[in-house]
C-alpha cells in the first residue's frame, strides 16, 4: 500500500496551486496519518508584508522559517516506521521566498539560521510538487479571498512560480512527481484524485511527471 511505501509525503507548489486541499485529502486517504499545515494565519507580519514587503519581507520570513523549523524537527521525534505524516511545505524550500524577497545583508541572516535548523530536518520519501501558469494562480488567490492576499499581482507570482521551477529542477533530495493541476482538481473530483493515487504507485523513478489535457 502506498503509505507503507510512502511515509513521510510532502505536497510543494506556490501561492494558489492547492497543495493544501490535496494534503489534507492524501491524509484522509493514508488513515490516522498525521497532517502538517503551514500556518500563514498565525504569522502577526504576513499581512503587513504584502502591504510594505520591504519593511516586514525579514520578520516574515524568519517567523515562517522557525515556526516550520520547530514543527520539522519534532517529526524527526517520530517513529517514521508506525506514523504517516503529510505535510503542504517543504522545510528545504524555505529560501526560495527569502531569496526573492531580502535584501542581501538580511538574506545573510536569514542563511546562519536556516543552516542551523536544517540539519534535524529529514528528508521526504516523496515530494509532490504542484505546477499551474501564473494566470491560474492569480484566479485561484482571488477566488479563496483571503484578505492579505488580493494585494498579490501577477509579477510577483510570476516570480514565485519560475523560482519553484528552478528549485526543483536542482532538488534531488528526494523523489519528486510534478503535478501539472491546469485541468485537475483533487478537491472536488474523486475521478481526478483516484488518477494522482495510480500515478503514485506508478513511480519507478526519482523525476517523474504527470498532467491531464483539456
Amino acid at each position: 500500500m502506498l503509505h507503507d511505501k510512502y511515509r513521510y509525503v510532502v505536497v510543494e507548489g506556490p501561492i494558489g496551486v492547492g497543495k493544501t486541499s490535496l494534503a489534507r485529502r492524501l491524509s484522509q486517504h493514508f488513515s490516522a496519518a498525521t497532517l502538517l499545515l503551514e500556518k500563514p494565519d498565525e504569522n502577526p507580519f504576513l499581512a503587513k508584508f504584502y502591504h510594505d514587503p520591504l519593511r516586514y519581507a525579514l520578520p516574515t520570513q524568519l517567523f515562517f522559517l522557525l515556526q516550520r523549523g520547530n514543527e520539522v524537527c519534532d517529526l524527526a521525534q517520530m517513529d517514521m516506521f508506525h506514523t504517516s505524516t503529510v505535510a503542504d511545505y517543504l522545510f528545504d524550500k524555505d529560501p526560495l521566498f527569502a531569496r526573492l524577497n531580502l535584501c542581501d545583508a538580511e538574506f545573510g541572516l536569514y542563511q546562519h539560521i536556516y543552516r542551523n535548523l536544517q540539519l534535524q530536518v529529514p528528508a521526504p520519501d516523496l515530494v509532490i510538487y504542484l505546477q499551474a501558469e501564473p494566470e491560474t494562480l492569480l484566479e485561484r488567490v482571488r477566488r479563496r479571498a483571503r484578505a492579505y492576499e488580493q494585494t498579490i499581482s501577477d509579477a510577483y507570482l510570476l516570480r514565485v512560480a519560475q523560482s519553484y521551477s528552478d528549485f526543483f529542477y536542482h532538488y534531488e533530495a528526494a523523489p519528486v512527481l510534478t503535478v501539472n493541476t491546469e485541468h485537475l482538481n483533487f478537491e472536488d473530483r474523486d475521478e481526478d484524485f483516484t488518477l494522482l493515487l495510480q500515478r503514485i504507485g506508478e513511480m519507478r523513478g526519482p523525476r517523474e511527471f504527470f498532467s491531464m489535457g483539456g
